[in-house]
């Protein structure tokens, strides 16, 4: 499965963006869908996930209630809308995929797109 993720920039504190994941070479409804995102000097961490039905969704305390992901089924993608952005939230962004449940952990995660920087200033 290739993930291929698009998307992000550069935005002001408060602002919106929505990020894309968009898989291929395997079948989309097997895959449980994750973001992840890695800030400079810091791990990986886990920021949303959506089981294969995408009825189920999963969030970080820290984005919760700001971030909503989503899938088309019929285009393949998953999205992150992320709203009301603040400073801390500067990361690079990466979308992985893992076969039956979601999870957390990003160790679980078996494919993973290359990323898309979301700067967002003060």
């Amino acid at each position: 499965v290739q993930l291929q993720a698009s998307g992000g920039g550069l935005v002001q504190a408060g602002a919106s963006l929505r990020l894309s994941c968009t898989a291929s070479g395997g079948t989309f409804s097997r895959y449980a869908m994750g973001w992840f995102r890695q800030a400079p000097g810091k791990e990986r961490e886990f920021v949303a996930a959506a089981a294969r039905g995408g009825v189920s969704t999963y969030y970080a305390d820290s984005v919760k209630g700001r971030f909503t992901i989503s899938r088309d089924s019929a285009k393949n993608t998953v999205y992150l809308l992320m709203d009301t952005l603040k400073p801390e939230d500067t990361a690079v962004y990466y979308c992985a995929a893992k076969s039956l449940l979601s999870s957390r952990s990003p160790d679980e995660y078996e494919y993973w797109g290359q990323g898309t920087q979301v700067t967002v200033s003060s």
